[in-house]
């Protein structure tokens, strides 16, 4: 009985379909969707949210349309593949790679593995909302390490911290939302000894952005056999941020453990845009150009006003505007420009992406009458 039902509901609402003109939402089915349906509003300068708007690459797009020709199909045989490119490029083994829909998934999944096992220690701001979805869930606590004065992460604080009861260790490098790397040889350092006492994550969604990740990145830590994870996406440089592309490093043991975790699986889409664009040298050039030409403009900006930043080698720059982040980002939203409001109790402290060139213009524009008003 359910199942004739649920038959006829379908047919009744194909034949309404057919002479009424369907709609999803606020889309007939027969036309083009408006701007709205995905991306910044229209004529909106969308900075709040990191993306890459000059993304997906060519190679990317060539693959999708690939892809979704082949959407009957479940994507098994993809998977490898792109773990192989991966496992390659970073000479480790494939079983080494878990690949899940944004490096988000896998921040989530690894939050649950552990939060369940002690604190999750990390700096005061840090990229948190994975983190959160565990506390959420009454599956984790955050442990937050105050940070210095001059906004750098106190890795000699959080190492006295860790302990054999600490769930795990996390850390985000370069860090969301200050934008700031450590010194690697430090970093590297610390992150090993910490990695003794308790399993260490190293979100690295930035690291293609400071044009010398093999300078930065703990993949070789991994590959030492210390008790490291490090997590990546397709959501940055690569301007996948809609697609949902991210991976892991680790073990062999912890990415077998992240993937039964992880609770979704790759759309093929996803998985061939990743596979046609992760090898795109000209396009991540091209990416990181921009990110540097739009950075140097806000900066040389916030140079004239006067206003302190801190040095960013993201796609980002946090700045002090001596005004309460909200308010800036209420007035900006006036002028149909998008930037982040407060985190925590950081008042005057507001976070800018970079978009797309002539986005960032509009932002420098406005920003002395937005901070002077």
């Amino acid at each position: 009985m359910a199942l004739d039902m649920s038959r006829r509901l379908f047919l009744g609402a194909s034949a309404g379909a057919a002479t009424a003109g369907a709609t999803i939402g606020a889309f007939p089915l027969n036309a083009k969707p408006a701007p709205e349906l995905l991306g910044p509003k229209h004529g909106q300068a969308l900075l709040s949210r990191n993306e890459n708007p000059y993304g997906p690459a060519p190679s990317a797009i060539k693959m999708i349309d690939y892809a979704a020709k082949k959407g009957a199909y479940y994507p098994d045989s993809a998977y490898p593949v792109l773990a192989g490119m991966i496992a390659e490029r970073h000479s480790v083994d494939p079983e080494q790679v878990a690949i899940t829909t944004g490096s988000g998934e896998a921040l989530s999944a690894l939050a649950l593995m552990y939060g369940r096992e002690g604190p999750i220690l990390a700096p005061r701001l840090f990229w948190d909302t994975t983190a959160l979805y565990a506390a959420s869930l009454g599956l984790a606590e955050i442990d937050r390490v105050p940070l210095k004065d001059d906004m750098s992460i106190d890795l000699a604080a959080m190492e006295a911290k860790v302990s054999e009861e600490t769930g795990v260790v996390q850390l985000c490098n370069p860090n969301n939302p200050t934008g700031m790397t450590y010194e690697p040889e430090a970093f590297r350092a610390a992150v090993r000894r910490m990695s003794a006492k308790a399993p260490v994550i190293v979100d690295e969604a930035y690291i293609e952005l400071t044009g010398d990740e093999d300078k930065y990145s703990c993949v070789d830590l991994v590959r030492e056999g210390h008790d490291v994870i490090v997590t990546r996406t397709f959501s940055k440089i690569y301007g996948m941020a809609g697609i949902r592309v991210g991976y892991a490093i680790a073990s062999a043991e912890n990415a077998g453990k992240l993937r039964h975790t992880a609770m979704s699986w790759i759309a093929g889409t996803g998985l061939a845009a990743a596979i046609g664009s992760y090898d795109d040298e000209a396009f991540l050039a091209f990416s990181r150009g921009k990110v540097q030409e739009a950075r140097d403009m806000v900066m040389t900006t916030l140079d004239d006003l006067g206003l302190p930043y801190l040095p960013s080698q993201t796609n980002f720059v946090y700045f002090k505007s001596g005004k309460p982040a909200n308010t800036v980002q209420k007035a900006m939203a006036g002028k149909n420009i998008s930037i982040r409001g407060q985190y925590m109790d950081y008042a005057d402290w507001s976070r800018v992406s970079m978009g797309k060139i002539e986005d960032v213009e509009k932002f420098c524009a406005a920003l002395p009458e937005v901070v002077e008003a």
